[in-house]
This record gives C-alpha cells, sequence and structure tokens, in this order.
C-alpha cells in the first residue's frame, strides 16, 4: 500500500506529507470535529507534527480536495486480524461536511481496496451519538452487525460510549447494500 494514490471527481487520497501540517491543524484543533475521536484537541504545533507522524504510517491517508489543493480529511484504514478484514475511519474538516467529501473519499477508497487490493470485508465503528457518520456508513451500504454497549468512556466524561459496529463484504459494494 506505499504508493496509493486514488482519484475520484473531486478528491485526490495520497499518502500524507509534513506539508499537509497547517491544513490538518483546521481538523485537529476544531472541538466539534474531534468530539467523537479518542484523542484530545491538538494544538496546532501538534497538529503540524501528526501529519508529519503520519506521513510515517501506512495506516492513514490524506484526502484532497483537487481543485485548490487543500488536504480536507484523514481516512485511516488497517488490518488488525489475521483475517481479510479491514477497518476504516474517517475525520473531516468541518468546514467541508454536507457536501458529500466524506462519502465521496471513503466510497472510491472501498472501491480500491475490494478491486486492487482484494480485501474481502471491511468495517467501521462509530459511536451511536454520532448519528452523522452512523448515516453516511448505511448510505454507503455498511450493514449494522451490532452494538458495542459501554465499550469505552467519553473523553473528560464519566459516560460510558456505546459503538454501532459496520460491516461490508466486496460482494455488496456495487449494489449498495447485502
Amino acid at each position: 500500500m506505499n504508493n496509493i494514490m486514488i482519484k475520484s471527481p473531486r478528491l485526490l487520497i495520497r499518502r500524507f506529507t509534513s506539508a499537509d501540517g497547517n491544513d490538518f491543524a483546521e481538523i485537529l484543533t476544531d472541538s466539534e470535529t474531534v468530539f467523537y475521536e479518542p484523542y484530545e484537541i491538538f494544538t496546532q504545533e501538534q497538529a503540524v507534527a501528526e501529519a508529519e507522524k503520519l506521513s510515517h504510517d501506512e495506516r492513514f491517508f490524506a484526502v484532497e480536495h483537487q481543485e485548490t489543493g487543500k488536504m480536507i480529511g484523514k481516512l485511516y484504514f488497517s488490518n488488525e486480524s489475521f483475517s481479510n478484514t479491514y477497518e476504516v475511519g474517517y475525520t473531516f474538516n468541518r468546514q467541508y461536511w454536507g457536501q458529500g467529501y466524506a462519502s465521496e473519499a471513503v466510497r472510491a477508497f472501498l472501491q480500491y481496496a475490494f478491486t486492487e487490493m482484494q480485501v474481502t470485508r471491511i468495517c467501521a465503528i462509530a459511536n451511536v451519538k454520532n448519528k452523522r457518520s452512523c448515516h453516511l456508513l448505511e448510505k454507503l451500504g455498511f450493514q449494522k452487525e451490532g452494538v458495542f454497549l459501554e465499550n469505552a468512556y467519553q473523553l473528560h466524561s464519566s459516560e460510558k460510549i456505546v459503538f454501532c459496529y459496520y460491516s461490508m463484504i466486496k460482494n455488496c459494494l456495487s449494489v449498495g447494500a447485502c
């Protein structure tokens, strides 16, 4: 997966570079954007350092707006089991929410994973309260397989989080659902 570069109509999915730091900071320093993420809000300096760190991590991809060259999102894609099942995750700059960029990026990456990498199953986990993310996964054709009750604690709270577990198999991408 070293040199992956995926184009969709409006986006380019590529490896992170250190030059992504300032754009990445717009994402990681925004409290609303990172609210459901398993990390704290970053400072500008931490976000720049994180972009450099992710440029050496094969599990993370930058999503670039082709027209402007701006890095507007992050994709996570990892096989952390012994099977051919991968997990996908995403975080996008709040200025680009509601414009179809996340669905376009994830759909393009799913297509690449199923066709070029021969992945057979992709899963995603979303906080049940993150309605936007749950809706996106369902719109893409992911099937809700289950719920992790009180699986973790929300940062800065004693509230336990409930996660929904979604998955999609290779044959479902072309039909939009199984």
